[in-house]
């Protein structure tokens, strides 16, 4: 599925949008694109439409950053700065995975076969004076969720 996004407002819209279609049990989607495609503002309108209220900024240097929201626990993942595949074995990464929660997984190409395979694939890029969105679904539960989003 290809969503054109015409400015932040609408990649924000889209995060909110998929938050609000995420099934109750554990989804796992993984964020891919350039620096500055969007990545971290449509998981700020996901997160918002949960309910966070704070700041989001991409855990690039910690790598992880929990929100304990009243329903979900979601965690954003960046693993720009992963040098090794195996350091997700230190992270701790089958807890977060394991638990009734939403893990949202900047530059997940990192994480090579360490990764399970998610529910669904973004992959944002530039296009002219906006953002293009490939939304890939790859799990029963994404398809769901694709089909409800294209609506």
């Amino acid at each position: 599925m290809n969503i054109h996004l015409a400015n932040e407002i609408a990649t924000l819209r889209l995060g909110e949008q998929i938050a609000q279609l995420c099934p109750p049990q554990q989804f796992t989607i993984h964020l891919e694109g350039e620096l500055g495609a969007g990545k971290t503002t449509l998981t700020r309108g996901f997160l918002h439409q949960l309910g966070h209220q704070g700041n989001v900024k991409s855990p690039t240097y910690t790598l992880v950053e929990r929100y304990d929201l009243s329903d979900r626990t979601v965690f954003h993942f960046d693993l720009y700065r992963l040098t090794d595949p195996e350091e997700l074995d230190f992270l701790g990464l089958d807890d977060y995975l394991s638990q009734n929660s939403i893990c949202l997984i900047e530059w997940a190409s990192q994480g090579g076969e360490y990764l399970p395979q998610p529910d669904i694939s973004i992959t944002l890029s530039y296009q002219n004076n906006g953002r293009q969105a490939i939304i890939s679904a790859l799990s029963n539960e994404g398809k769901q969720l694709c089909e409800q989003l294209h609506k």
